[in-house]
């Protein structure tokens, strides 16, 4: 008789144990921290975190080569020399007669003896290019996959830009990355707008597209 009971005991101990698994609907409740809902262990955040900087620094730099090395293939669409040949814009030659008075110019005198000021020049993409401020990077969180994005990490990346005369303002991106050959890279770059905000991350809604 005892032997029937211990069964019976370790019977519905299990039985609870199994039921403490369970979210009661058939299915396993969410991984605890550092644990991909896939059953994967989660990256090291710090490792996401630096890669997001790295490439939004050599983005505001306009290091092409570095942040195109920090892109996947489908991103950079080519080769890292093919993307950044194509995203880097060669300044213009200047036409000599254009920049270089004739000998025979010289500019107004006002009654006083003073010329006017000279016309600040620019170029073909418009006024010397806006200050930018240091990159920090934060917020990830996991998001799904979406149209040609794998799933992968979201990071937010943060800096200040300051265009002459006028207050500085901050812009915000969420990237995508994802590991393709044993390293992070940024597969999706994404501007947060106002209305992302809203939501529940805004990371994620703006890489979902809302």
């Amino acid at each position: 008789m005892m032997r029937k009971a211990t069964a019976a005991v370790l019977a519905a101990g299990a039985f609870a144990l199994a039921g403490c698994s369970s979210d009661g609907d058939g299915g396993t409740k969410d991984p605890g921290p550092g644990v991909s809902r896939g059953g994967q262990q989660a990256p090291d955040g710090d490792a996401l975190l630096k890669v997001a900087q790295r490439y939004q620094e050599a983005a505001n730099r306009l290091d092409w080569k570095a942040s195109c090395a920090l892109s996947t293939p489908r991103l950079r669409a080519g080769t890292v020399e093919e993307c950044a040949d194509r995203l880097t814009v060669d300044d213009p030659t200047p036409d000599p007669s254009e920049s270089s008075p004739s000998p025979s110019f010289s500019p107004p005198t006002y009654a006083d003896g003073s010329t006017p000021e000279p016309i600040p020049s620019r170029t073909h993409s418009g006024p010397d290019r806006a200050d930018t401020g240091p990159v920090s990077a934060s917020d990830v969180v996991e998001v799904s996959a979406v149209e040609d994005h794998p799933a992968g990490y979201g990071v937010l990346v943060s800096y200040t830009v300051k265009w002459p005369d006028k207050p500085a303002t901050t812009s915000r991106v969420a990237l995508r990355l994802v590991e393709q050959g044993g390293k992070w890279l940024v597969d999706q770059d994404e501007d947060v707008q106002p209305g992302d905000t809203g939501h529940g991350s805004p990371v994620r809604a703006a890489l979902s597209g809302g």
